[in-house]
């Protein structure tokens, strides 16, 4: 049994509408997950270990000042693009589409104002909620308007993140959701004693501004190679790596698939990322830097988390032969990835 509670978090600033946001609870025997209709946010996800005792493994802040000041995206969906644009630019049948650059000489995750700043519509349903909102023609430089529909719904161990959209013009589109993890619990020094594996044979090299270079490279002998599970920090130490920010390529198809597993054998949690997505960006903190506040007065260092984010790849609007982004009016697009939370 999944109950749903409906609270209110507090409410937007006048300069941004003064909306009020509110906070959705779903909780079942084995998880207990908050999320905000603001950027459709999940603001805590606690999950056992074997032990029974409940922790809160996502990092994030206690309130909605948190979320709407600058902050690297913690907890929320991004889009209309999630990931890396090069140079915020695209063509789409002949025409020049330029967007806002917020990431170096790049656009990321949606621009200056995606879909992770704004004030989500709400529907409570029997095991979960379903947010929407139109994002409209030119939305930050993106063709069409674009009806968008997340849903979470929570069953026993697993939380199911299902996103749809509809387009009246051709359109780059791919949703995630960004949350950062910590199975130690939040507000733990770092990640590296989780074990990690990626069901992936390659990966996607980057350029000094994180776009893929267009090759992609298999994963056999090299760093990136996480089909056997790895210790982290031992990975990172033992190939001389900084941390992970990159697309690990997975076997394509539009069937629900185990793409990545992490164990944290201190407290016995695991948690498994199933998909109907052709990628995964295994990102591991890298830009954290302890500078901010987070929930309970906890700061969060460098590597003090790792987010597993299933996507399009990163660029394909501008690599013809990367898995197509584009949705035309007329099609649906529709994809889930399920967190199964579990003890070993």
């Amino acid at each position: 049994m999944t109950t749903v509670q409906r609270k209110a978090f507090g409410r937007m600033p006048p300069e941004e509408g003064g909306g009020e946001v509110e906070k959705f609870v779903l909780q079942s025997d084995s998880v207990r997950v908050e999320i905000l209709s603001f950027g459709c946010i999940i603001t805590t996800l606690e999950t056992k270990d074997r032990h029974g005792q409940f922790s809160d493994v996502v990092l994030g802040f206690d309130t909605l000042e948190g979320y709407t000041r600058k902050h690297p995206f913690f907890g929320a969906v991004v889009g209309r693009v999630a990931n890396r644009i090069a140079n915020g630019r695209f063509t789409l049948d002949g025409k020049e589409y330029q967007l806002f650059l917020n990431n170096g000489p790049n656009s990321l995750h949606g621009g200056a104002k995606g879909f992770d700043k704004v004030l989500w519509s709400a529907q409570v349903l029997p095991n979960g909620v379903r947010f929407f909102r139109l994002s409209p023609d030119g939305e930050e430089g993106y063709p069409g308007d674009l009806k968008v529909w997340v849903t979470y719904t929570l069953s026993g161990r697993e939380l199911a993140i299902n996103y749809q959209a509809q387009t009246s013009k051709t359109t780059p589109i791919s949703l995630t959701n960004h949350a950062y993890f910590n199975l130690a619990g939040q507000g733990s020094r770092d990640v590296y004693d989780h074990e990690i594996s990626i069901e992936a044979d390659s990966f996607l090299p980057v350029d000094d501004t994180q776009i893929p270079t267009g090759e992609v490279a298999a994963v056999q002998g090299t760093g990136f190679d996480l089909r056997q599970p790895v210790e982290l920090g031992k990975h990172l130490q033992k190939f001389h790596l900084d941390g992970f920010d990159h697309n690990f390529c997975l076997h394509q198809g539009q069937d629900r698939r185990l793409v990545a597993r992490v164990f944290h054998p201190p407290t016995g949690r695991t948690m498994e990322v199933h998909t109907t997505q052709p990628g995964i960006q295994f990102y591991t903190g890298n830009n954290l830097d302890g500078s901010l506040k987070g929930k309970g007065a906890a700061t969060y260092p460098k590597h003090s988390a790792f987010c597993l984010e299933t996507q399009s790849w990163p660029d394909a609007i501008n690599k013809p032969h990367f898995p197509n982004v584009l949705l035309h009016p007329g099609e649906e697009y529709n994809h889930t990835t399920w967190l199964v939370f579990n003890t070993a």
